[in-house]
């Protein structure tokens, strides 16, 4: 069983490699949602693997930087010891796909898609498209910020006892409100002064104060009465963080159609000089929040 006192990322981040194409991790407690790992930590988990499975197994391929990510909840993956095999399913010369499958004593929980390049090699055509963000966001001082007195933003001081991965992070949201229903704009980084790296995208890009909480907060915090399982989430990287990592990211959250209990999230993670780092689609479902924590069965399926 994973240690429940697993205080940084990185630590929860750690991978081991048993062999060329297989390796393993613990996951740990405080990196739930109830008793399931949180989708975006998961990602991060699979990005950590094939980092380091293109440092070693894949070196020759020289493409260090995950630039699409693919990746399919099938069941409820849990806390503690998993198993990811990785099958190697196109090596190219500029860009290299790897499968990840993550397997719990028996079950196969998640499959993933990978795509490497090398970033700092890219070469090509070069369009501006003149996008931006609309409604446009707020201006920020993140010097101010950090203390939480800049005019425009505040700190979301919410901690949860359910949604446990998100206490790891400190969330700075609109002082007046969201400039819409269905839409979160904030900005985010670790509390324990942890700086994101590539691999931490896969964990930014799912989480954020609940989309739903400005039109109706439904139960309580220790149990909610809804659960927000994420059925797909698809993660593309357009931009290598530094190697020491930054302190600040932003991102904004929107989701179009919220019907019949499924519904889309678009997520856009903007930088300080408000550069695109990655842009992320997710499909999910709203069930039960008993769907969660229900018992899960040793083999054969099971419900999300």
């Amino acid at each position: 069983m994973a240690s429940t006192n697993t205080a940084s990322f990185a630590a929860a981040m750690a991978v081991n490699a048993d062999a060329a194409h297989i390796y393993s991790a613990d996951f740990d407690s405080q990196w739930c949602y109830g008793s399931v790992p949180h989708g975006g930590f998961l990602a991060s988990i699979f990005m950590t693997v094939a980092s380091m499975h293109f440092r070693t197994t894949l070196a020759k391929q020289n493409q260090p930087h995950t630039i699409t990510v693919q990746l399919v909840f099938l069941r409820r993956a849990e806390v503690g010891h998993a198993e990811l095999t990785v099958r190697d399913v196109r090596l190219g010369g500029q860009t290299s796909t790897i499968q990840i499958t993550l397997c719990q004593r028996g079950r196969e929980e998640s499959v993933c898609y990978i795509t490497n390049s090398n970033l700092d090699a890219e070469r090509g055509l070069t369009l501006s498209t003149d996008w931006v963000l609309q409604p446009p966001t707020l201006k920020v001082d993140l010097i101010k910020l950090r203390n939480d007195e800049d005019e425009n933003w505040t700190a979301y001081r919410s901690l949860s006892k359910f949604r446990l991965a998100s206490n790891h992070l400190q969330f700075y949201l609109p002082r007046q409100g969201q400039a819409m229903s269905g839409l979160v704009d904030e900005w985010v980084c670790f509390r324990n002064g942890e700086r994101f790296h590539n691999e931490s995208l896969g964990l930014l890009c799912d989480m954020w104060p609940m989309v739903f909480e400005p039109y109706q907060y439904i139960g309580s915090d220790t149990q909610p009465a809804l659960w927000y399982p994420t059925l797909h989430l698809s993660l593309e990287i357009k931009k290598a963080l530094p190697s020491e990592g930054v302190q600040w990211l932003f991102s904004r959250v929107r989701a179009k159609q919220i019907k019949n209990g499924r519904f889309d999230l678009e997520v856009v993670i903007l930088d300080e000089k408000a550069d695109i780092v990655a842009l992320s689609h997710h499909v999910a479902m709203i069930v039960p929040a008993d769907r969660n924590t229900a018992k899960r069965r040793s083999v054969g399926p099971s419900k999300i």
